[in-house]
Parts: C-alpha cells; structure tokens; sequence
C-alpha cells in the first residue's frame, strides 16, 4: 500500500489573498514504513516573501529568485504523488494551496477524499491533549532536533514517523496482556494470570438434566460419540 506524506511552506495563510507555496516536501510510505523515496522542491512565489513567513521557514524572497516556479514543477510533482493516498497534517491548509497552484495552471485539483488528515486522527486518539507535529513527535519519542525552522521535506519525514506510530508502530502488540494507558501517557502492560480449568465431576441431577436436554436436539453429535 503506497502513501504520500506531504508537507508543505508558503508566503502566508491564504492562497485566495495571493499567498503561494515556497517549499513541497513529499515522503513516500509503503505499508506505512517510509522509504528512501521521496520528492522535495523549492519555489519562487512570484511575488515577496513577507518578514513573519521567512521567520517561520527560513526561505527569503533572495533565497527563492533563481528557483523554479511550481509551472515548471507541477508534472513531476503529480507524476510522483500519482494516484496514491496523502496523509497531511491539517489537510486543509496544504490542499488550499495545492489546488490553488493546480487551478491557476488549469489543472484538475485534488481531491480531499484521498487525503488522511492526521491531526483530527491524532485529536480522536488523544482527545484533550496537544496535536501539533511538534507535541506528536515528544509523544512518540521522534527526534525533532534538526527542526530549527519549519521544512517542507523534514516536516514531511518526521510526519511520515508519526503516522507510523499513529497505525499502531514497528512492532505490532502481539502479546495477550492489556495495555494501560497512565494520565502521563506512558503505557504499562499488564499481564494476565492463566485461567487453570477447575476439576469436578458432574452430579447425577447434573447427568440427567443433561441427557434430556439431548433428547430435545435432532441428531447432536453427543449422542454418536464414542
């Protein structure tokens, strides 16, 4: 099963007030394991890249000049992405923008029915509790520590890690103990005592009640044993 992790950075909030993307990060994931596949570009927006985004994903409006426009990008990003599963991180937000770049260009969008959105998966898991890549990543222990600045193709890695852990981990449960789950979330296992079977003999009330209840059943199988 082939999976899209994406992220991605832009000039601002809203691709519908001129905002565009600076930065596609793609993670590929078989089986929700990631693989050493993946796509990263960085784009000139055409237009400046305010102070307050720069400060949040380190790309400058000199940084961005002499880089590709998403035009000259856009078939080898869908080539990549093909037809398969997206899982983002508040979804809504990168499909905006996605779809903003894909109708400028006259291209079908994309279609939010093929998007895992892991931050209300995350909300359903941990209701309460925060749900920020960031909060997700101390969670489940998934070195964040090359995140200075927020990347389009780090974000997408670290992601592809926390979706790995939101479908359950590397190594699946098995055992036939009962997880508990502590407020401080560290989970114990507790294990459960074997059932031995008690030794008794039926009485002779208990030995008729049974043999009448077998004269009431068509053919039992009680009845041809032995």
């Amino acid at each position: 099963m082939r999976e899209i992790v994406l992220d991605t950075e832009t000039t601002g909030l809203n691709p519908l007030q001129g905002d565009r993307l600076v930065e596609i990060g793609c993670v590929e994931v078989i089986n929700h394991m990631p693989t050493d596949k993946f796509f990263h570009i960085y784009l000139n927006p055409e237009r400046d890249v305010p102070d307050e985004a720069a400060r949040i994903h380190g790309l400058t409006t000199e940084f961005l000049q002499d880089k590709p426009v998403f035009a000259e990008q856009v078939d080898s990003f869908l080539d990549f992405i093909a037809k398969d599963v997206l899982v983002i991180h508040n979804a809504p937000f990168d499909m905006g923008f996605l779809n903003a770049e894909l109708t400028r260009l006259g291209f079908k969008t994309l279609s939010m029915t093929r998007v895992i959105d892991t931050l209300p998966l995350a909300r359903r898991l941990f209701p309460g509790t925060p749900a920020s890549l960031d909060a997700l990543c101390k969670r489940f222990d998934v070195d964040a520590s090359a995140r200075d600045f927020h990347g389009a193709l780090l974000d997408a890695q670290l992601l592809a890690d926390v979706y790995l852990e939101l479908c359950g981990g590397r190594q699946p449960d098995l055992d036939m103990g009962q997880k508990v789950e502590t407020e401080s979330h560290e989970k114990i296992i507790m294990e459960k005592e074997p059932r031995f079977p008690r030794e008794h003999a039926p009485n002779e009330e208990e030995i008729t009640a049974h043999d009448t209840f077998l004269k009431k059943i068509k053919d039992a199988l009680w009845t041809k044993a032995g």
